[in-house]
């Protein structure tokens, strides 16, 4: 739990600094996205703008990448490594990123997971004596949900890759704002490892609880 803090913590603070740092090119996290899927050879993907806060998100099904007020017209550091990440989740659905589509297949199964869990493995817990055995098949659903989490982390950490590589090689940074740029997306990343380990932490407890109650 307090590792989850210390990393939403870390991302806001990273987001807030940088967030008021104009890169030097003075284009908006809109134009880099969209003059990064054009060299990429994906002018097919739409660029636009999505309400709320750090919503930023590429959407597979509508093949577009969806930016915050904030990112869509902000020129910070911030903004443009937000924007190139998204452009790099593009780019994985583009050119077939195995992890990507990994993780795409097995959300459902893990959406399923999440949701059965916790029912299934309270159900069991409660009526120990003939109905114990939902407690495994609650912790083998959970299971499946840690294992999204520890899916999710290449996909992120490889988008990252991805957009502190574009925006170089397509100068839309220079060299000194990479350091900017990867300090707000390392942070962001931390916010996946946090999810991964709350989720291993939640697993533990559930297969703690199911020997104590054996």
């Amino acid at each position: 739990m307090f590792f989850a803090l210390y990393a939403q913590s870390k991302v806001r603070n990273a987001y807030v600094r940088y967030s008021q740092v104009p890169s030097a090119r003075g284009v908006s996290g809109a134009e880099v996205a969209r003059t990064l899927l054009d060299n990429q050879g994906l002018s097919g993907v739409a660029v636009e703008l999505t309400g709320g806060n750090l919503t930023d998100h590429y959407d597979p099904r509508q093949q577009a990448v969806r930016l915050s007020r904030g990112v869509y017209a902000g020129n910070s550091l911030a903004a443009l490594g937000i924007a190139a990440h998204e452009t790099g989740h593009a780019l994985q659905h583009a050119t077939g990123y195995f992890a990507l589509n990994l993780r795409n297949n097995f959300f459902p199964v893990a959406q399923l997971g999440s949701s059965m869990a916790m029912p299934l493995f309270l159900l069991g817990f409660l009526f120990a004596n003939n109905l114990g055995f939902l407690m495994d098949v609650g912790i083998l659903f959970f299971v499946f949900a840690v294992l999204f989490q520890v899916i999710t982390l290449p996909v992120e950490y490889n988008a990252s890759a991805r957009a502190v590589e574009m925006l170089s090689a397509n100068g839309l940074i220079a060299r000194e704002e990479e350091s900017g740029v990867k300090a707000v997306l390392n942070a962001a990343a931390l916010t996946y490892v946090a999810a991964t380990a709350v989720a291993v932490g939640n697993l533990l407890r559930l297969v703690f609880l199911r020997d104590r109650r054996q």
